[in-house]
């Protein structure tokens, strides 16, 4: 990557201020409802907000998608399973040599636990993970005819598969789109006050009812996106956050811009992503391979 396009990648969040500024909108404002002595938010005022929040997040993560390296609807559900505790970027290093192995149901149904124990050891949780696979593997090669369903209802039978893993090869493999709740998601929404539930399926439930379907997908990327960037569970980067003039938590985190500048994730921070091949719009750098970091 160029000089100035490392600059212009860290610049973005600082880009989005002066949008802000431009519209008399200080980036630490915070919305009426959470100031003192302010009425609850409206059920109208919450749609309106959310759906504000989520056509920002569209203009600062126009290049958001899965963090996965897959090419086909089985690569992708291999590698949900496999993110589960981890980090989709230790997910992304590991399943190259994984596919090579085992490139479809019918291979990985017939593989020995053992080998792929270790082919899959660096995402944690292996013994588990290689059961669930091997299990996978064989309901799709004995129940699917070696294909991987595209009904959220029979996605779930699956060994290892639950509603998260089934949303996200529905919305990125066949075009289906749903919510993915994950540790992230369900953060940011609790932070913006779309919900206060705990449920991951409750969560679902409350957010998909503030949007239109066809959002669903695309929200759930630039949602994750943005929690892996800025809006961290420990220190979120407040002074550095796009839509902190939307955010009811704003100041949980670094209000300071240049500290929180600093506090800022892969491309937004100038640094690689996840992906060992990511699209050709992203505007970061690629992950490095396994043991190459």
């Amino acid at each position: 990557m160029s000089a100035a396009r490392d600059s212009a990648v860290g610049e973005r969040p600082a880009a989005k201020k002066t949008k802000s500024a431009k519209t008399n909108k200080s980036p630490v404002e915070k919305p009426a409802a959470a100031k003192a002595g302010a009425k609850a938010e409206s059920r109208t005022a919450l749609v309106r907000r959310a759906r504000r929040i989520n056509r920002e997040l569209a203009e600062v993560y126009s290049y958001a998608h899965p963090e996965l390296d897959f090419e086909n609807p089985f690569q992708l559900l291999v590698a949900t399973v496999l993110s589960a505790q981890t980090t989709d970027l230790r997910v992304n290093q590991t399943t190259p040599a994984l596919f090579a192995a085992y490139p479809t149901p019918e291979d990985m149904a017939a593989a020995d636990p053992e080998t792929l124990e270790q082919l899959i050891r660096p995402t944690g949780f292996f013994r588990a993970k290689a059961k669930s696979l091997i299990g996978l593997s064989v309901a799709l090669r004995d129940r699917f005819g070696g294909e991987v369903p595209g009904r959220l209802e029979d996605l779930v039978t699956l060994p290892g598969v639950g509603r998260k893993t089934a949303n996200v090869v529905l919305g990125n493999a066949f075009g289906v789109p749903g919510v993915t709740v994950d540790t992230h998601f369900g953060r940011l929404v609790r932070r913006w006050k779309w919900t206060d539930a705990e449920d991951p399926e409750k969560v679902e439930a409350d957010v998909c009812a503030l949007f239109p379907k066809s959002e669903w997908t695309m929200l759930s990327h630039r949602v994750i996106f943005h929690g892996r960037r800025v809006c961290h569970s420990r220190k979120p980067a407040c002074g550095a956050c796009p839509i902190a003039p939307l955010c009811p938590s704003y100041g949980e985190g670094e209000t300071d811009p240049e500290k929180a500048k600093k506090l800022l994730k892969y491309e937004m921070g100038g640094r690689p992503g996840q992906r060992l091949k990511p699209p050709a719009d992203y505007p970061g750098l690629p992950a490095s391979p396994l043991g190459a970091e």
